[in-house]
């Protein structure tokens, strides 16, 4: 009998009934023993999963302390470091005698740093609110030039630049607590009143977009040369940077300085120049200019024995301090809408015809090819006859030799030495063409500041390609004085005068002298560069300067207004046409003293009439300036 027999058995009432609570009583014991079991198993689960979660906790906690413990410090520093930029003092430039001709000042600039700025669109609404109350730019503007210059950068944008002292002082005190905000010392370019030094010096601005990412070394908002001395030794002259190391609170509000570089600043420029001899030049330029009822002209001072430029000038000019102080917009448009062009440097990117000046240049070319001696001669009747065609002389001068065509700028003698007349059989264009470019013309100086123009010394395939014609022998007669196609700038033809003087030395022109370190230690020594000689004979050249002296001595000599200055000159004066309405550029070129030459000077009145009426009073001032001080 089974268990449940005697227990059915002991049960009152029904067999039946109690067999089926007996067997509900077992079903639910079994149950509850599946309960137990499940809850046991999801149990063994959490600890599990729990288990498993610890054990990647510690491992991340190992890779943060120890894999990458160094980069995460880094991290976390620069959450609470900051560096700010210690703008350098560029170089200073002096003259030849060492006087200051470009410093520095002091200025302020209002900087705001992006990545301090608060995170949520709200906080950085309302930071912009409070900040336009206290420097009175509006939130929109703010804003703006945040975003024009790159929210996320860590370069500063300039709220406000060039503030005077006493303004950046009373703004510091406000902005205290203000979160990368802060007044930042800027040194700017002080030039002085030097007149006609603008357009060599050139001036100073911010690094353009196009600038920046051709200058991976450069930063956003600095300075850089925009043009003359200022662009060529901008490598030189932009020093080091200093940097400032600052603690932050979370809000990005500095709290002590940790750490301090010094800026460098750049180093300086001695020039050739000398700013004395630069402003009288330039006084009588204006004059000059002025007197003939004309808006621009050029003059250029070289020494002769070194290639040093002693002065440069160009009219009309500008005032480059309007540039190192930010320029307005109105003051910009009045200056870039002049018809005069004053920020054109006209002795070195200004091509003119040259007339009679280059005729030194074809009397050496003539008697170095033996086509005429120092005592040739030919009857100046006024003009020459080619068929139909007329090519002629400013007046009849007779019988005339190479010294006195030189003297009295005889078109007739020198239309002969170039394409051949009478007795004379020319050298032709091709030799002509040559001796222009031994001279220096048809080509870039090589003088140490942008911009220089090459000119145009034409020959036949020249005119065939630009022109489409064929060359003639009129084309030849004109490029023999000067007029026709050529096309000179003022420095080169101070370059070739300069050469006729030294007896033959082309020398490449230069405007610095030396670079120095702040401590006067020399960097750069410049030194007199020869780039051709020797391609005319010392005995053609003499023949040539004594022409040039007769130009002054002579009774019938274009030049003889020079010869009460109290020391020997040589001189050619040249009056060039352009344009279709008989207008004429005035030139001269001159050099002193004429047995030890130490200046050569060539000067350019745009359409000033005739070359001694126009260029020459300034010769005469100038070196009756320069040789009696």
């Amino acid at each position: 009998m089974s268990i449940f027999d005697q227990f059915d058995k002991s049960l009152p009432g029904d067999s039946g009934r109690r067999k089926v609570l007996l067997d509900e009583e077992y079903q639910t014991f079994d149950s509850a023993e599946t309960l137990i079991d499940l809850s046991k198993r999801a149990m063994s689960g959490f600890y599990f999963v729990a288990i498993l979660v610890f054990i990647c906790l510690i491992v991340q906690l190992l890779n943060l302390q120890i894999s990458h413990g160094s980069f995460n410090r880094v991290l976390a520093e620069g959450n609470r470091l900051r560096q700010r930029e210690i703008a350098s003092p560029r170089g200073l430039i002096y003259d030849t005698k060492g006087k200051l001709i470009v410093g520095n000042d002091a200025a302020f600039n209002l900087q705001l740093y992006p990545q301090d700025l608060p995170g949520s669109k709200k906080d950085r609404q309302d930071f912009f609110n409070e900040l336009s109350q206290i420097v009175q730019i509006s939130p929109e503007e703010i804003e703006a030039k945040i975003q024009d210059k790159g929210a996320n950068r860590a370069d500063p944008v300039i709220l406000k630049e060039n503030i005077d002292r006493d303004t950046a002082l009373l703004l510091e005190t406000k902005l205290i607590y203000t979160p990368g905000v802060v007044i930042a010392k800027k040194p700017i370019r002080r030039y002085e009143e030097i007149p006609g030094l603008a357009q060599v010096i050139g001036y100073v601005g911010k690094i353009t977009d196009t600038e920046l990412k051709s200058n991976r070394n450069y930063r956003m908002n600095q300075e850089m040369g925009k043009d003359g001395i200022e662009k060529q030794y901008q490598a030189y002259l932009q020093g080091v940077p200093g940097i400032n190391q600052i603690e932050v609170d979370s809000r990005g509000r500095a709290q002590r300085l940790l750490s301090n570089r010094s800026p460098e600043p750049g180093n300086n420029l001695t020039l050739s120049i000398d700013a004395d001899l630069e402003t009288e030049l330039t006084m009588v330029m204006n004059d000059q200019v002025e007197a003939s009822g004309v808006k621009s002209g050029a003059a250029v001072a070289i020494n002769p024995k070194t290639g040093e430029i002693l002065a440069m000038t160009s009219v009309p000019t500008y005032d480059n301090n309007l540039f190192a102080k930010g320029v307005s917009g109105e003051d910009y448009q009045k200056i870039i809408t002049d018809s005069a062009n004053p920020l054109l440097n006209r002795a070195i990117a200004g091509a003119y015809p040259s007339g009679s000046i280059i005729k030194p240049l074809v009397a050496s070319a003539g008697l170095q090819e033996n086509v005429i001696g120092e005592h040739t001669t030919i009857n100046d009747t006024g003009e020459i006859r080619v068929g139909s065609w007329v090519y002629p002389d400013w007046k009849a001068h007779g019988l005339v030799d190479v010294r006195k065509s030189l003297a009295v700028s005889a078109n007739v003698f020198f239309y002969a030495i170039g394409g051949g007349f009478d007795k004379i059989k020319g050298i032709g264009v091709d030799k002509l063409k040559y001796y222009y470019e031994q001279f220096g013309l048809g080509k870039p100086t090589g003088i140490d500041i942008p911009g220089e123009v090459s000119g145009l010394v034409p020959d036949a395939a020249w005119k065939e390609k630009a022109k489409k014609e064929a060359w003639y022998l009129g084309d030849t007669y004109h490029m023999s004085i000067g007029q026709g196609d050529v096309l000179v700038t003022p420095l080169q033809m101070a370059v070739t005068t300069a050469a006729i003087a030294n007896n033959g030395e082309v020398l490449e022109p230069f405007l610095v002298k030396k670079i120095t370190d702040k401590d006067g230690k020399t960097v750069v020594q410049s030194e007199k560069h020869v780039v051709r000689k020797d391609f005319i004979s010392q005995d053609n050249l003499s023949i040539v300067q004594g022409g040039m002296r007769d130009c002054v001595t002579q009774s019938y000599g274009s030049c003889r207004a020079l010869n009460e200055l109290p020391v020997a000159v040589a001189a050619k004066t040249g009056t060039a046409q352009f344009g279709i309405e008989g207008k004429t550029h005035a030139w001269m070129s001159a050099f002193a003293p004429y047995n030890d030459p130490q200046i050569a000077i060539v000067v350019l009145v745009e359409g000033g009439g005739e070359g001694y009426a126009a260029a020459g009073p300034v010769i005469n001032r100038v070196f009756n300036w320069y040789f009696s001080k």
